[in-house]
């Protein structure tokens, strides 16, 4: 089990599209931990489908392009003025500590760390491409 990821449950996968997918990959692993499940490069030097295992959880990552029938359906950040219809949660044990590690890989501050009304403690920042994440301590499963 990776060490940064809450030992909880989930089946719901974001998918999600990358200019520059290998490098949001290696950012993904480095700074939020996720660890690569399955990375299957295309002809151009991209991703053609790659899956992200954090905890119990996953994120599918791809190539943006305009040409396969997905592609059409999904702006990236900046094609949209930075905003975002959906933005992944991710649990963790510490998240003072991985939002130094954002901080430290560049990552936009939106919400600084703080603790919620509702329970837990997170922030939210803005990857490399803009993509938005919300990373934080509270957990919505009921304990186990």
């Amino acid at each position: 089990m990776n060490p940064i990821a809450k030992n909880t449950r989930a089946t719901v996968i974001p998918c999600l599209r990358y200019r520059e997918a290998p490098a949001a990959i290696d950012w993904l692993c480095e700074v939020f931990g996720f660890e690569r499940h399955l990375v299957v490069p295309n002809d151009s030097g991209g991703v053609a489908h790659a899956q992200l295992s954090f905890g119990n959880g996953m994120v599918m990552v791809a190539s943006a392009d305009q040409e396969s029938e997905y592609g059409d359906l999904v702006n990236l950040p900046d094609q949209v003025g930075g905003i975002e219809t959906q933005s992944p949660y991710l649990v963790v044990n510490d998240a003072d500590a991985v939002y130094e590690r954002a901080k430290a890989a560049g990552a936009q501050i939106i919400i600084e760390i703080k603790d919620e009304d509702y329970g837990g403690r997170g922030f939210t920042c803005r990857d490399l491409e803009g993509r938005l994440w919300n990373v934080g301590t509270y957990d919505p499963w009921p304990a186990q």
